[in-house]
């Protein structure tokens, strides 16, 4: 079957505005996503923050697809938290989009990233997070909504599970606001946040054997 994929904003910079795909019958939203990947590679390390809708509305990954459906793939908002965990390479700007909007004067990141140096000195070769997803996802919600109540802030958080090179982004808070004083405070609230509630634990690898702590710890 046939169906047209329109890509908006970001998206629409690393692939053509409109495409057509050739699918198997029974194809779903995501088998679409896997197809456009296929063409435009760049778009792969976006996915954690895409919405896919269906002929005008909103739809889930699994929706199957019709011959000449119209199908969307669309970056985040603004408005409204955005909290993700991610296995692959975090899109700090896809972060910074979500919260962009004219009466945010003020937008902090703070990017947390793989360290090749334990506290106590030793080389780390490798940084590894294990993470319990249902719980996980729910909880960065909860942390996202409560710095949202907390300060007049829009906030987007991603948190990276697997392996994590060094050198690369394990986890990026980026918090919106009128005034930087709100932004910040939220920023460093959600980070405290995370080290104290989020059930993630952080593996280093030395080059003599390997130790399990918690982030922060």
């Amino acid at each position: 079957m046939q169906v047209t994929v329109r890509c908006f904003a970001q998206l629409r910079q690393l692939a053509a505005d409109r495409s057509e795909v050739t699918l198997d019958a029974g194809s779903t939203l995501a088998d679409a996503w896997t197809a456009l990947v296929a063409r435009f590679p760049a778009l792969a390390p976006h996915r954690p923050y895409v919405r896919g809708a269906r002929n005008g509305a909103y739809a889930a990954w699994d929706q199957p697809l019709a011959d000449e459906d119209v199908v969307a793939f669309l970056p985040p908002v603004s408005g409204g938290a955005t909290a993700v965990l991610v296995d692959a390479a975090i899109a700090i700007r896809d972060l910074e989009a979500a919260v962009a909007g004219a009466g945010h004067g003020a937008i902090v990141t703070f990017v947390g990233r793989a360290r090749d140096r334990s506290d106590d000195g030793r080389t780390v070769v490798e940084l590894e997070y294990e993470v319990y997803p249902e719980m996980a996802v729910s909880v960065l919600d909860e942390i996202a909504a409560e710095a949202e109540s907390r300060w007049p802030v829009t906030v987007a958080v991603a948190h990276r599970h697997g392996v994590v090179p060094i050198g690369e982004a394990a986890v990026a808070i980026v918090t919106a606001s009128a005034h930087r004083a709100e932004a910040y405070e939220a920023n460093r609230f959600v980070i405290e946040a995370i080290k104290e509630r989020l059930p993630i634990w952080k593996r280093e690898r030395f080059a003599d054997g390997s130790e399990w702590k918690r982030p922060g710890a």
